[in-house]
């Protein structure tokens, strides 16, 4: 409630509840492709696979891999091989990870064929990196952060819809991630994202916003 999105301790901090879990999978099933950060593949470790039988068939029936095109976004190139992201889900759609000329030699060296490595220059430019997933076939994208990820893509003005679940809970522990850092946002604090939707999954409130979306106007 607090703004934050896990704390110091080692150990996962599960913010949603299981009905929020289920939402989760059923967005990811009506995606191309799901994008996270290094902080969250190094901190979390996740697979980001899609576990319902019934969704996995829906998706090939469809056409479509059974698991998501898996995107990874790191500056420094400084990523576990043996992570479970590289290994799972994989065998339609090897994983891609977007990182910067200095980055990519060290991936490359590392990860051989686990993944396909892009440099996006001497930085990462997200709208680069939007563009080349576009040229890939990639239509719809799920982002799910972490802290990095989420404030340069609202910061860049990136981002068509965004899903805030609520958890009942407080952090409060300074040092801990939060949604998004310290940015300059289009609009400022001024520009008022339109709610599209207010959920209630137990004791979590989803909130779903149009970010491009401002009442200003109204």
């Amino acid at each position: 409630m607090d703004g934050y999105i896990d704390d110091t301790v080692p150990e996962r901090l599960y913010l949603s509840n299981e009905d929020d879990f289920d939402r989760v999978e059923v967005v990811r099933t009506e995606c191309d492709a799901i994008l996270i950060g290094a902080e969250t593949l190094r901190r979390d470790n996740p697979r980001l696979i899609i576990k319902s039988e019934e969704r996995l068939a829906a998706r090939a029936a469809a056409g479509k891999p059974a698991h998501l095109q898996k995107i990874v976004v790191t500056g420094s190139g400084n990523l576990d091989r043996d992570a479970k992201f590289w290994h799972h889900g994989v065998r339609e759609c090897r994983p891609i990870a977007y990182t910067t000329d200095t980055g990519a030699a060290k991936l490359r060296d590392r990860l051989g064929d686990l993944a396909t490595v892009v440099s996006l220059g001497a930085r990462v430019e997200f709208g680069a990196l939007l563009d080349d997933l576009g040229n890939r076939g990639i239509d719809r994208l799920m982002i799910e952060g972490g802290t990095s990820i989420h404030t340069a893509i609202l910061a860049a003005g990136l981002a068509d819809e965004l899903h805030l679940a609520i958890a009942p809970l407080l952090v409060g522990q300074t040092e801990a991630p939060r949604f998004v850092n310290p940015a300059h946002f289009p609009g400022g604090s001024r520009r008022r994202m339109h709610l599209i939707d207010v959920t209630q999954l137990g004791d979590v409130a989803v909130l779903r916003y149009l970010p491009k979306s401002d009442s200003d106007s109204h």
